[in-house]
């Protein structure tokens, strides 16, 4: 039985209509591979916990020179506006929190720090779209606060494969343990 000391959360990141709606993304089964890594916690009482990227009105967290801005400038992050929903494919459930963040890693500008202390957790997967943006990010984040990783690497998905195949076979590991939905599961 897992103690809250050694609780592990699901974290669901940037699978809002906005990115994961994006045909580059659906083409590669990653919403359907998010799908059953949530439908997997969910069996486990995993928390899943959703982290989407939106900005207030007017976007006043962006500097004129900020590199996010390329990032905002490609769709409509308003925090309010359907893009920066929940994908439909992945079945967010009531009571599931989503954590806002105002720039890439789930961490930054976000309260997600105080919500997994307020799980207990010690343990986070990750799931999401891009390989290269949230994920990295926040698995890079994570580790330095300590979390033990593991990265799904076909519920995550980036628009370049060379990138995402680098990452997941390369970068990630010396940080996380790295498997697909199937193994993870196959574990639990």
């Amino acid at each position: 039985m897992m103690t809250d000391a050694d609780r592990t959360v699901l974290l669901a990141m940037d699978f809002q209509n906005g990115i994961a709606g994006d045909e580059a993304f659906a083409a590669t089964g990653v919403l359907e591979r998010a799908r059953d890594a949530v439908a997997t916690a969910r069996e486990h009482d995993i928390p899943v916990v959703w982290v989407r990227v939106a900005l207030r009105e007017g976007q006043p967290e962006l500097a004129a020179t900020a590199s996010f801005a390329r990032i905002a400038a490609h769709g409509d992050v308003d925090e309010t506006h359907a893009s920066t929903s929940i994908h439909e494919t992945l079945g967010r459930r009531q009571g599931e929190p989503i954590v806002t963040k105002r720039r890439i890693s789930a961490f930054t500008g976000s309260d997600l720090d105080v919500l997994l202390r307020g799980y207990g957790a010690s343990s986070l997967i990750v799931a999401g779209v891009a390989t290269s943006g949230v994920v990295l990010s926040t698995v890079r984040q994570a580790a330095d606060l300590d979390f033990e990783l593991t990265v799904l690497s076909d519920a995550c998905a980036d628009r370049d494969e060379e990138v995402h195949r680098v990452l997941t076979e390369k970068v990630f590991p010396k940080q996380a343990t790295v498997l697909s939905v199937d193994e993870w599961a196959a574990g639990l």
